[in-house]
């Protein structure tokens, strides 16, 4: 089964949850017909829940959409020892940005050469382990990591790498995930030549083989327009990089940052058409620039693993204050900084049991000691919402327990897989004693 991921306005209000989602009797919603009260019960919340079938089929749709391209999960967006695993069996590769990342998923099985290392300050010990693993493209993003790399490669030998270049697109959600301009950490420049100076530097290492230029214009971009401005950038250098070097490079890496739906409404990148009018865009800018087409990489991460899990809370308390309803839950910023990072907006649904109290519009508030702390505001819920009632969060599976911390010394949350009625534990809560183990000081 592949899943749909298409743009435009769906008002169901099940549209944002995992395919699988659905209604459970005594008013319970169900995830691969796992009751969410059930597995609150069991597992304890907070809790994440993550269905194996929604992520599997997002890797498919990626494959069906771009058949003749290399589809990259960007691990960054969440990544486990079972989440490296479908991926491998899906097929696709992996992007980590990390030596943790990466020795996770070499530990797996996962074939190094399937694997591509990113980064934009990578450490020396992130290019020792890339190098020592046999990974199969290290991503070059700033002048410095192209002697740092030569160096660590053994003598006889050649390391694939890719160049990543700023094509000065605009785009994404938030000036946050906004990656493709100049005035951002990432890549090196196209306008201000920095771009061809770097591939001749790279040229002239015998160490290191030159197979492509890669981009990454930013996150949650909905609009297929700003890949096809970056997709003319990228064609042009590489027709420079032909002209001036005598080098045809074989490789166009296009990164991800596919936008998905948060709340019903919400508009999200149709992976169809944008597969469609990337390989239209790509043809036609190398036939009139007289170069072969290079086989392109695309990396998506939030939009395989987004929507595929919901973050399941208990309510501790319901405050009115100010004219406001807050109801504060068991969880908050540490397991999911998002809305305190870039003001995102999400669409909780009461669980657990049935209601036919009015709605009314209330802001869900974590536990932390920072008022920043708000998972979802202004938003609706029945007007009798009271502690010990379960929330549930869809869209939970990208950039919330990937950046999870253990802020007050609250621990993790744990993830559970649900699949054919079934679920599976992932990844165990964080206790008080895996705190204290790491403080060995006196």
């Amino acid at each position: 089964m592949s899943l749909p991921l298409t743009t435009g306005a769906v008002p169901d209000a099940l549209s944002v949850w995992p395919a699988s989602a659905g209604h459970a009797p005594g008013g319970d919603l169900s995830v691969a017909s796992v009751p969410l009260a059930e597995a609150a019960d069991r597992f304890g919340t907070p809790l994440y829940v993550l269905d194996e079938d929604d992520f599997r089929g997002r890797c498919r749709t990626y494959t069906a959409a771009f058949p003749e391209a290399d589809v990259v999960y960007a691990a960054k967006a969440f990544l486990c020892r079972a989440v490296a695993t479908w991926v491998r069996a899906e097929g696709l590769g992996l992007d980590v940005c990390s030596a943790g990342e990466l020795e996770l998923a070499v530990a797996t099985g996962f074939p190094p050469d399937r694997i591509v290392m990113h980064g934009n300050a990578k450490t020396p010990e992130d290019l020792r382990t890339a190098v020592r693993l046999g990974v199969g493209r290290i991503v070059i993003d700033n002048s410095a990591e192209i002697a740092r790399l030569a160096t660590l490669v053994a003598r006889h030998d050649r390391q694939q790498v890719l160049l990543r270049v700023v094509p000065g697109v605009v785009a994404g959600a938030h000036r946050s995930v906004r990656t493709g301009t100049d005035d951002q950490k990432f890549g090196v420049s196209v306008a201000d030549g920095s771009a061809q100076h770097a591939v001749e530097r790279i040229l002239g290492q015998p160490r290191l083989e030159l197979v492509g230029l890669h981009c990454h214009i930013g996150s949650q971009v909905t609009e297929i327009r700003p890949y096809l401005v970056a997709l003319r950038r990228l064609v042009g250098l590489l027709a420079r990089i032909r002209d001036q070097h005598g080098v045809v490079l074989p490789q166009l890496d296009l990164g991800g940052g596919h936008a998905v739906a948060y709340r019903p409404g919400d508009r999200a990148l149709d992976i169809t058409a944008l597969a469609a009018r990337v390989r239209a865009e790509l043809a036609d800018g190398c036939r009139r620039s007289g170069l072969p087409l290079p086989r392109l990489t695309v990396e998506p991460g939030r939009a395989i693993a987004g929507p595929a899990a919901v973050a399941v809370y208990r309510v501790l308390a319901v405050k009115h204050t100010g004219g406001r309803v807050l109801v504060a839950v068991d969880g908050g910023m540490s397991d999911n900084p998002r809305p305190a990072l870039y003001g995102v907006r999400y669409a909780p649904a009461l669980v657990g049991r049935a209601s036919a109290a009015a709605p009314t519009r209330v802001t869900v508030v974590g536990r932390y000691c920072e008022a920043g702390d708000v998972l979802a505001e202004d938003v609706t819920l029945p007007g009798d919402v009271r502690p010990g009632d379960l929330l549930a969060v869809p869209v939970a599976g990208a950039y919330q327990l990937s950046m999870a911390s253990s802020y007050t010394m609250v621990g993790r949350p744990p993830v559970i897989a649900v699949a054919n009625g079934r679920a599976r534990l992932l990844i165990r809560r964080e206790s008080a004693a895996d705190l204290r183990l790491r403080d060995v000081g006196v």
